[in-house]
């Protein structure tokens, strides 16, 4: 079997990760529509909305699970091991403009770390790749669910996203 070059796996792991949360690069798609990201969709959301339930859940606790999911895989992959408190990753229900402006501001905080620290790797194992490879796949997750919220709000935010 052939091995992976670890520049081209974190070229490509940047490449998602980038296009999950920035949207698609004008060179083109790999899985995304145009004009589709975390931070494009959530940047036209306002906090009435962000606090908004639907179901069980909010656009900021959506949010605010993928700032603290991002800071603790990444922890990991860096060798810092944590007891993850995953409950209260979703304890942040409602918030005020400045909560949301906050929350957004931290979640891009965290994002670029992330960008950093895979580069930063300097020897990939097993459990580095996956915990990586994890970090896109969650974050995918957390975009669809948190774009299908933002279907159920006002026409006018509805414009905004497509």
């Amino acid at each position: 079997m052939k091995k992976i070059n670890g520049q081209d796996f974190v070229n490509s792991l940047n490449y998602l990760f980038k296009e999950t949360f920035e949207g698609s690069p004008p060179a083109g798609s790999i899985y995304l529509d145009r004009g589709i990201g975390v931070f494009n969709t959530i940047e036209n959301i306002d906090a009435a909305s962000a606090s908004k339930f639907v179901s069980t859940t909010t656009v900021a606790s959506h949010v605010e699970h993928l700032r603290y999911y991002l800071e603790v895989l990444t922890n990991f992959m860096q060798g810092i091991v944590q007891i993850a408190d995953w409950d209260k990753s979703w304890a942040k229900k409602e918030v005020s403009e400045e909560e949301w402006e906050e929350l957004k501001n931290n979640l891009r905080t965290t994002y670029e770390s992330v960008v950093t620290a895979y580069s930063g790797v300097e020897s990939w194992d097993e459990d580095k790749m996956s915990e990586a490879m994890a970090i896109v796949v969650h974050t995918a997750y957390h975009l669809g669910a948190i774009r299908q919220i933002a279907k159920s709000f006002e026409p006018i935010v509805l414009t905004k996203i497509h």
